[in-house]
């Protein structure tokens, strides 16, 4: 981000992020005031980096596995000394710092985590579960939070709260609430942080030891990622590492970050300095996924308990660019291995979808119209699989291209040459003598030689090909097969009742364009129909998107989809956090921004041609965002309201009036618009 971006817009913090780091210290066995050195310089790094929140593993001040050595005044009285000075240091670098330290309460000893701003200690939370099982034997030194005496303990001078399940919450930066547990505590059936996240903290942190051994770092993400998950929130993870005592175990310092089940940031393990492991947890879009969850509210009037709020200031956050992983397509992950899943288990789900639909009917015949265009491929191709998984031959798929006033002869002929190379029954009709009937009869210019190709003459070609494929189904007695995809309907880009709007059975109604070009993509080099459609599929994928309404213009420039609608990368991406988590215009924007503001950062999906990697900058993001929330929220929501059925594909990703989305078809869009004029430069 350049230095001149000062506008409160290019600040995360204007849009909810929080920025929080685990940190990773080397440790100084039984040596407080060493430990303190390094968590000075953590702590001032952090402040460096911008960082809000900054979680230390278990007993850091001390280090862990010191067994006896924990019940001698002197180290006691150190790490207590050591606390005062480090809350300085974290007031002076702008951090709340949650460190590990013992802390002796009334007679007793307890396993805490000390948590630093503005100079002082803010609260201490003792730890809930003390393990004493295989290597660990804590009841020896400590005890439970749930015997102490006192809700309070006294720390240089002052007196604190003391307990489980505090609540810190900033006074000035809305949502951002943490919590605090240790180690063990997320192992227990009911972790304190569950409590915590129902009465309403954000980011959870755990401060952790667990020594290493094999398999015990995945067991220690998927614990982090499905609480995370499970809890709605964010989870912050940090283990003990290199100079812990390794007389009878060792550590790895482990440190992770998640935020709603999936994982934003993870450290290096069995690293020799101590280093930090930062993110931009979204506390905006966690309460606004608490807030559309009615599970989460439930649970938390039925199982929440009151909990003590300790208020904070916090700093003012970071002004630069975003710490977190941001794919440019939400619904199409860069990384490769996780493509491949998403496209296998998309595809099955269209399949058997269809297959469903088929068996319930009885229908051994499917009509489907081919463009020779992205979508009407994909259906096709999910259509001879339903037909090989049924064992029927491909033959009962009744595919027919259509030829308009502006049909190219490129698009044509890969609608036929895929129909053939797929076996299945391929015919052509002709509309144009039907169109230009049509136009006569309603006394169209067109039919008068006029070169007027307005919304009717697209329409009375698009209406004319739903006629034909309806009444086509009928005379097989098959049903018709529908291809528009999940972006046309988020944009209103279809034909309404007559056109492609409507079918029998749509299986791309929950597919976003990005997608179906993978998908297409994925087929194609798995050859799952077959290797003769190979080369014809890569074909197509290299065809311009055009509806192919009206005919090329000067100098022979076809009708472009996304020269009116806009990229589908821009509104794929809006749909995306619009329609899946409700953010504001204004935070959308600067997501993308963000995403796409350069195309040499961040990694792109696999085999996406270089072409179509590119960059936009605020300016036209901004327009294209205008257009989106015009015809998102204002003039195609009624198209919506009457979708024929087909199945969802991905979370959130339903704009069917049954599933995921539902909204009146007389809306205004002035509220998206005015926020997005308001608060994007």
């Amino acid at each position: 981000m350049a230095k001149s971006d000062t506008h409160p817009f290019h600040a995360p913090r204007a849009h909810g992020f929080v920025r929080v780091a685990a940190a990773t210290p080397v440790v100084h066995v039984a040596d407080p005031a060493a430990n303190a050195e390094e968590h000075a310089r953590l702590i001032r790094q952090a402040g460096e980096a911008g960082v809000d929140l900054l979680v230390f593993p278990e007993l850091s001040l001390s280090a862990y596995a010191i067994d006896d050595l924990l019940m001698q005044a002197a180290l006691l009285e150190e790490v207590e000394r050591r606390i005062a000075e480090l809350a300085e240091v974290a007031d002076e670098a702008g951090v709340i710092a949650v460190i590990g330290a013992p802390i002796r309460n009334g007679d007793a000893l307890f396993n805490c985590a000390v948590v630093l701003g503005g100079g002082e200690v803010l609260g201490v939370v003792p730890k809930t579960y003390l393990p004493n099982y295989r290597e660990y034997y804590e009841k020896r030194w400590f005890a439970p939070a749930a015997s102490r005496s006192e809700d309070a303990v006294v720390l240089n001078g002052e007196s604190v709260d003391f307990a489980p399940g505090l609540i810190f919450e900033a006074t000035n930066r809305p949502g951002f609430v943490f919590a605090v547990e240790i180690c063990e505590d997320f192992w227990a059936p009911q972790p304190p942080s569950t409590r915590a996240a129902l009465a309403g903290a954000r980011i959870l942190c755990n401060l952790s030891a667990s020594n290493i051994v094999i398999g015990k770092a995945d067991e220690r993400a998927l614990l982090c990622a499905s609480q995370s998950s499970r809890t709605l929130s964010a989870y912050v993870f940090a283990a003990s590492g290199w100079g812990e005592s390794t007389t009878d175990l060792a550590w790895d310092g482990q440190a992770t970050i998640h935020e709603l089940g999936a994982r934003l940031a993870e450290g290096e393990r069995f690293a020799l300095e101590s280093h930090l492991t930062i993110a931009d947890v979204d506390v905006d879009r966690i309460g606004l996924d608490r807030l559309r969850n009615g599970t989460f509210a439930d649970c938390a009037r039925l199982e929440g308990e009151a909990a003590t709020v300790v208020p904070f200031e916090a700093g003012e956050g970071p002004n630069d660019a975003l710490i977190r992983p941001l794919d440019r397509f939400p619904f199409v992950p860069d990384d490769p291995a996780r493509l491949d899943q998403d496209c296998f288990e998309a595809f099955n789900i269209q399949v058997q979808g269809l297959m469903r639909r088929m068996t319930a009917t009885g229908s051994k015949t499917l009509v489907i119209g081919v463009s020779g265009g992205l979508d009407s491929t994909q259906a096709l191709l999910v259509a001879c699989r339903a037909f090989d998984r049924l064992k029927l031959p491909r033959t009962g798929i009744l595919a027919f291209t259509m030829p308009g006033f502006a049909t190219s002869e490129g698009t044509k002929s890969n609608a036929w040459a895929l129909m053939q190379a797929l076996g299945v029954t391929g015919a052509e009709i002709d509309i144009r003598p039907a169109a230009e009937q049509m136009l006569k009869d309603i006394g169209h210019a067109f039919a008068d030689g006029q070169p007027v190709h307005d919304i009717t003459f697209e329409n009375v070609q698009a209406g004319l090909r739903t006629d034909y494929l309806f009444r086509l189904a009928n005379q097989n007695h098959g049903f018709v097969l529908g291809t528009g995809d999940l972006s046309e309907l988020a944009l209103g880009w279809c034909t309404y009742g007559v056109g492609d709007h409507m079918s029998h059975y749509n299986v791309n109604g929950g597919v976003a364009k990005t997608l179906i070009q993978h998908l297409i993509r994925w087929v194609a080099e798995g050859e799952l129909i077959g290797a003769e459609a190979a080369p014809i599929l890569h074909a197509i994928l290299a065809t311009e998107i055009s509806p192919e309404l009206v005919p090329a213009g000067a100098g022979g420039a076809i009708q472009s989809t996304q020269s009116i609608v806009g990229p589908y990368a821009l509104n794929d991406f809006f749909l995306f956090y619009i329609s899946r988590f409700g953010l504001k215009p204004s935070k959308v924007a600067f997501l993308a921004h963000q995403a796409w503001g350069d195309a040499t950062t961040s990694a792109w999906p696999a085999g996406l041609p270089e072409a179509e990697r590119v960059a936009y900058d605020l300016a036209t993001i901004k327009a294209w965002l205008r257009k989106f929330l015009i015809r998102f929220f204002q003039t195609s929501q009624f198209k919506r309201s009457a979708l024929p059925n087909g199945p969802k594909v991905v979370t959130g990703g339903s704009l069917s009036p049954r599933g995921d989305w539902r909204a009146p078809s007389d809306s205004s869009a002035r509220v998206w618009l005015d926020e997005l004029d308001a608060n994007v430069p």
